[in-house]
C-alpha cells in the first residue's frame, strides 16, 4: 500500500539522518513510499541544498525520492573518500541501509561518474539511469575539471557571485538570467539548511575527479538498465562530446543536447527537461 508523504515542495522536506558502516548519512526524501524509489548522487562539493527544487519536486510527484550526502560532506559524517570508486562503496552502504534492494538513479555530474561504479559492481541494483552533465570513466579531458573550476571560482569571486553560475551557465544574456534564477530556486529552502561545504570537500573530491579522468575506460556495454542521457551544448566542465560518447557505449540509451546551454543545462531548461526525466523515470 502507497502512504504519501509529499509535502509538496524539496524545500520543506525534514533531513533525517541513518547510521551504516561506521558513517552517519544526512538524507531527504519525499515523495509517496512505496515502489522503486529514485535515489539522486549530487554533484563536486554539493550538499542536500543543491538539488533544483524544480526537477525534483516534479519527480516527487509520483515517486519517492531520496536525495543524500555523500560521507564527510555537509551534514553526512566521516572522511571524504579521494577515489570515485569509494564514494559509489558508501552510496551502495547508504542504498542498502534503508533497505531499497532496487532503485533508479538521477545523477548530475560527479553523481554520474559514482552511478557508473555503482552499477558495475552491482549490475542487478538499478532499473533506469539518468545521467545529466556527466561522463565516462577516462574520458577526455575530466582530468582538467580541477582546473575549469579553480578559474571560475576565481572569476565568480571577482564579481561577488556563487561560482555556479560560471561552471554551470553560459556567460551570455540567457545563461546569466538563468544561473540567476538557479540560484533563486536553489535558496528558497529558508530553514534547516545543510550544512556548508568546507574547501577541503573541494580539493578531496577534485582528486577524485582526477584519477577518474586519468583511469582506464569502464564496459559500459554491461550496463543494461534504462539510461537517459542529457547534457547542455556548451559544457566546459564535463565536454559535451562526453555525453555521446556515453550513448554510443550503452546500448539503447537516449540522448538530449539541450541548445545555448553548458554544464546546467537541465536547469536552464527544467521547464523543458523535468516532464521528459518524469515520463522517462515513470512509475
Amino acid at each position: 500500500m502507497n502512504t504519501s508523504n509529499h509535502q509538496g515542495a524539496y524545500a520543506s522536506a525534514p533531513t533525517k539522518t541513518i547510521t551504516a558502516g561506521g558513517n552517519t548519512y544526512a538524507y531527504r526524501e519525499l515523495g509517496p513510499t512505496g515502489g522503486i524509489p529514485v535515489v539522486f548522487l549530487v554533484h563536486l562539493t554539493a550538499n542536500l541544498d543543491n538539488w533544483d527544487p524544480r526537477i525534483v519536486d516534479a519527480i516527487a510527484q509520483n515517486r519517492h525520492v531520496v536525495t543524500f550526502d555523500n560521507v564527510g560532506v555537509g551534514a553526512s559524517t566521516g572522511k571524504v573518500p579521494d577515489t570515485i570508486e569509494a564514494m559509489a562503496a558508501d552510496a551502495y552502504t547508504f542504498i542498502t541501509a534503508l533497505g531499497f534492494e532496487k532503485i533508479d538513479l538521477f545523477t548530475f555530474s560527479m553523481g554520474g561518474f559514482l552511478a557508473q561504479d555503482l552499477i558495475l559492481e552491482h549490475p542487478h541494483l538499478v532499473r533506469k539511469l539518468v545521467l545529466t552533465g556527466t561522463g565516462p570513466r577516462g574520458g577526455k579531458d575530466i582530468d582538467k575539471v580541477a582546473g575549469t573550476t579553480y578559474f571560475d571560482i576565481l572569476r565568480a569571486t571577482l564579481v561577488r557571485a556563487d561560482p555556479k553560475e560560471f561552471l554551470f551557465f553560459n556567460r551570455n544574456p540567457a545563461g546569466k538570467t538563468a544561473a540567476k534564477a538557479f540560484i533563486r530556486r536553489l535558496n528558497e529552502r529558508s530553514t534547516d539548511r545543510d550544512t556548508a561545504v568546507k574547501i577541503s570537500v573541494l580539493r578531496t573530491q577534485l582528486a577524485a575527479i582526477k584519477k577518474y579522468g586519468r583511469s582506464a575506460p569502464s564496459d559500459l556495454s554491461r550496463i543494461t538498465a534504462a539510461t537517459l542521457i542529457t547534457n547542455g551544448d556548451n559544457d566546459r566542465m564535463v565536454p559535451t562530446p562526453l555525453s555521446q560518447d556515453l550513448h554510443r557505449r550503452i546500448a539503447g540509451s537516449e540522448l538530449i543536447i539541450y541548445p545555448d546551454s553548458g554544464h546546467g543545462g537541465i536547469f536552464q531548461h527544467h521547464d523543458r527537461f523535468a516532464p521528459v526525466a518524469v515520463e522517462f523515470l515513470g512509475h
